[in-house]
This record gives structure tokens, sequence and C-alpha cells, in this order.
């Protein structure tokens, strides 16, 4: 649905028409929630916001100069990069499993995506920035997340990075689209804002907001490194795109990774009991 937006709309004024209507659904259902927002609560969704806007910014400057493949490589790194980042902010260890399951994981996003890193341009290194912030994010909001219990406060902490991401949006137009900002108004866009700031952003990012605490942000990491499968298929039924056998191969090989890092532990603990080692 992005693809499809971004044939009618320059990336930052797309992320600001999607953001908007983010902003617009969550002000008309839980109003309330939000006008109570705490400081702390404050604070903490728009640290979140500025991750998330890091991230979807910096890897839609990336890919004016980058390739859709190699930019998809380097932004599944984030795999690699949160146990990292993880590990320097709360000093916990990674269990072997979830190491192994990192490596094979993005052993598979390479088969997957095949980049071709003979040219390294600065797209690239935007969007391996990109990265960073996706682990980031994804580590903070364990942790800004482990003890909410109401579901007031998960909305605060959305609409704060609605808003953020919203803001960043207006700056990154005006720096990057002033002169040549386009928005046609098809009911192909339409679609695709549609989806995109209610599916993909009011309802998704609720969701993920309220259940990352249940998980950690390695294992979060390791489930979104499977994104671009997804994208592949749907793209083979909207736009008749033809997946290769590497493609296969590759996602096989990253959809074992993570049943290692999900599950590797419970099968060790079988293997022990079944004095197996």
């Amino acid at each position: 649905f992005t693809k499809i937006g971004l044939d009618y709309s320059t990336p930052f004024t797309y992320s600001l028409l999607r953001f908007s209507i983010a902003l617009a659904i969550t002000l008309i259902i839980w109003h309330k929630s939000i006008f109570r927002i705490s400081k702390p609560f404050f604070i903490n969704g728009i640290i979140l916001g500025i991750f998330y806007a890091g991230g979807f910014a910096l890897q839609t400057i990336g890919l004016n100069y980058t390739t859709v493949t190699k930019s998809a490589f380097i932004t599944g790194l984030s795999v690699v990069f949160t146990p990292i980042v993880y590990r320097m902010t709360n000093g916990k260890k990674i269990p072997v499993h979830q190491k192994l399951g990192i490596i094979i994981a993005t052993a598979g996003l390479w088969l997957f995506t095949k980049p071709d890193f003979a040219n390294i341009n600065v797209g690239d290194a935007l969007t391996l920035i990109s990265a960073f912030f996706w682990a980031f994010y994804l580590v903070f909001i364990n942790k800004y997340t482990e003890h909410v219990e109401k579901f007031e406060n998960t909305i605060q902490l959305v609409f704060c990075q609605f808003l953020t991401v919203a803001v960043v949006s207006v700056l990154g137009l005006i720096a990057f689209e002033i002169y040549y900002a386009k928005i046609e108004l098809k009911n192909l866009l339409i679609v695709s804002l549609l989806f995109n700031g209610i599916i993909a952003s009011v309802v998704l990012t609720t969701i993920h907001t309220r259940i990352q605490k249940f998980t950690t942000p390695v294992k979060a990491a390791l489930i979104f490194s499977f994104e671009p499968v997804f994208a592949a298929t749907f793209a083979m039924f909207i736009f008749n795109e033809v997946l290769r056998i590497g493609e296969y191969i590759g996602a096989l090989v990253l959809f074992i990774g993570i049943l290692i890092s999900e599950f590797g532990e419970t099968f060790r603990a079988m293997l022990m009991k079944s004095k197996v080692f």
C-alpha cells in the first residue's frame, strides 16, 4: 500500500498525511485518555516517536539513493543490532539459542534479498543508521511498556509516537520537498492512506505497544525480520511479482532462525529431559 501511495505523493508528504489520519483517529476514539496523559508517559512517548521517526525518515531518504533489495537487507540488520542495544542498555545476556537464531535469520535474509554491495553509497549508510533507530525503538518500547497495565497509558504512548512522526514529517517536507512536494488525490492514494493510517498505524502500533512486554526485543526483531517475506508474498498476488527459488530458500532459512530463537530453550529442555545430552 505504501508503494501504491508513493506513486501519487512524495515520501514526507505521504508520511504527514498518513500520520495525520492516525492522530485524528486516536483523538476521536480516545481523546479523554489522551488528555489525561502524565509527564512521564508524554516524555516516553516522544522518545519512542523519535526512534520511530528516525528509522522511518532515514530509511525513506536512503531509498532515494539505494536499491529496494539493499534497503530491505540493511533494514533487516536491526535483528543483529537489537541484541547489541539490548545488552548496552540492560546489561542482560543474550541466550545462546537466540544468538544462533539471529545468525541463521540474517543468513536467510541475505539469501532472500540477495543485495548487491558492489557500489556502497550514501543511501546505504543512511539506511544502516535507520536500522540502529529501529533497534533502539524495539528495546525502548519494551522498556517503557514493561510495567504498563492500563490500556489508557498504552494509547497515550501511541498518540505521542504519531505526534512525533507527524512533526518530523513536516520538518522533512520543508527540508527536502518544499519545492517539489506533490499529491494527486486519486482513489488509490486515498485507499493507501486509509489502510496505512488506520490499519498499519493505529491498529498495529496499538497492538505492538500493548503486547511487546510479553516478549523480548530480540524475539520481536527476529519476527519483524520476516516482514520482507510477507511483503514479497503480497506483491506476488497484488503486483504479479514472481519469487525466485533463492527467495523461497531464504524465506525458509529465515523462518528456521525465528523458530530456533523462539523455541530453542524448549527444545533444549526436551533433549535434556530425554537424556540425549
